[in-house]
């Protein structure tokens, strides 16, 4: 491979092996490289919703106070390096390369062994793996789960903390067809004696990552139980809020990452890493947090991309997801009509993801986009709920022109959906891709 370009049409060339759930893949080719996992501090993140925002609160704090902070998130909106980052920036086309180039010739060789191919993800985690441990070298890593917890590639690793943010309703042709059976693959990145920081919600869920906390020996706390969120104002531009917990009382504080879920991340974040203050021996302190949580932002998560017209992204894609983003435009923008452009994989039950719209002044085109498991417009249009008002769009560039030419100022455009959707439409928005020229704010 000569080019970052070759390099990722190589990683992508193993998407067809799907997902095959275990760890062996993951040890074997680990094992070859000497465990670079191990000489990592890490702390690992798992949910149904809020990973990538929580991961993003952590961040910024960790940087706020000095340190140098890996992250590994999925998917990407608007470039595959972005998922290998450290302090924000992806890493390089160089250095992706001769990761890629270490990796390749273990997977060539695992590949001709009983346990087959890895996968697509299972190779980005071990490029992921050795770029930190060898060349970027940071304090600590933030490691997001792909995809469940027990059997994700990711759950190879012994962390400082395991995170878990939330239980519901997504990928449940894989995971189970219940709150409990998903809860227990999430609950299996809790290790023996690493503290749970949870954010979890629901009872039945959290039953069972009690009992498994239970059985490893290790520390739970929980959102509302042991450490809370009191003091809460909400208006437009921001949100402030006070943290109380065991370790510490911190007031007055602000994020502009909007929805009141975002408020539950950032205390998630917070209590971690004054969990790592304890435990870990980091230096944090409640100024260089403050200053964090007021920078945090985190792409395709109620972001606005443009002021006037008023347009908004938010990668919503299952029942939870949907119900925050519904509370957080009653909050934040009650007196708007939301024009809503959507578009989302095949999987979904349209009628329950739109529910929680049904009182809201909203208008929904639903559109196509590039992606393998992206559902078709017709079937989407003839899910939806009666309440709603509903129309198709084939192409979602054409949807949105028509959107910005006619907005009005008591109007908010919401892109919504599947993140590969928000991913394409931040893109061609970017690149002005069929659209008019646009300032992205």
């Amino acid at each position: 491979m000569i080019s970052a370009e070759r390099a990722i049409e190589w990683i992508h060339s193993l998407l067809p092996f799907g997902i095959k759930p275990g760890l062996k893949r993951m040890d074997w080719m680990l094992e070859k490289l000497g465990n670079p996992e191990s000489k990592l501090n890490m702390i690992h993140v798992a949910g149904t919703n809020g990973k990538g925002s929580t991961v993003s609160f952590m961040r910024h704090m960790l940087e706020a106070n000095g340190y140098k902070v890996g992250t590994f998130t999925s998917p990407y909106l608007e470039c595959f390096e972005e998922r290998i980052s450290l302090n924000g920036v992806p890493i390089s086309e160089k250095d992706l390369v001769a990761a890629a180039n270490k990796v390749r010739p273990l997977v060539e060789e695992l590949a001709q062994t009983e346990l087959e191919s890895p996968t697509e993800f299972e190779v980005i985690t071990v490029i992921m793996f050795e770029h930190f441990a060898h060349v970027a070298k940071p304090d600590i890593v933030l490691v997001e789960v792909g995809l469940g917890g027990r059997l994700d590639s990711t759950n190879v690793i012994k962390p400082l903390l395991s995170v878990i943010t939330s239980i519901g309703h997504d990928h449940m042709h894989i995971l189970g067809s219940t709150i409990e059976e998903i809860a227990r693959e999430k609950a299996g990145i809790i290790k023996k004696r690493i503290p749970v920081i949870s954010g979890v919600t629901n009872l039945d869920a959290l039953t069972v990552l009690r009992e498994t906390a239970i059985e490893r020996d290790t520390s739970f706390n929980q959102l509302n139980e042991d450490f809370y969120i009191t003091d809460i104002l909400i208006n437009q531009s921001d949100q402030s809020f006070t943290f109380d917990s065991p370790l510490g009382r911190l007031t007055q504080l602000k994020t502009t990452m909007q929805g009141e879920h975002q408020l539950a991340n950032a205390s998630l974040a917070l209590m971690a890493l004054l969990r790592l203050r304890e435990h870990s021996g980091f230096e944090i302190t409640d100024a260089a947090c403050k200053k964090g949580l007021a920078h945090t932002n985190w792409p395709g998560r109620f972001e606005k991309l443009m002021d006037q017209p008023l347009l908004i992204a938010d990668g919503a894609h299952n029942e939870e997801g949907m119900k925050a983003l519904a509370t957080t435009l009653q909050n934040h923008y009650p007196n708007h009509k939301v024009t809503m452009l959507a578009g989302l994989t095949q999987e979904k039950d349209v009628a329950t993801l739109m529910a929680p719209f049904k009182n809201l002044d909203i208008h929904i085109t639903w559109t196509g986009f590039d992606f393998f498991r992206a559902a078709e417009p017709e079937d989407l249009l003839e899910a939806t709920p009666d309440e709603i008002e509903a129309e198709m769009q084939l192409d979602w560039r054409i949807a949105l022109e028509h959107m910005l030419d006619h907005w009005k100022k008591d109007e908010l455009i919401l892109v919504t959906g599947s993140l590969y959707f928000i991913s394409e439409v931040r893109g061609g928005l970017k690149k002005g891709e069929e659209l008019r020229k646009v300032n992205m704010v």
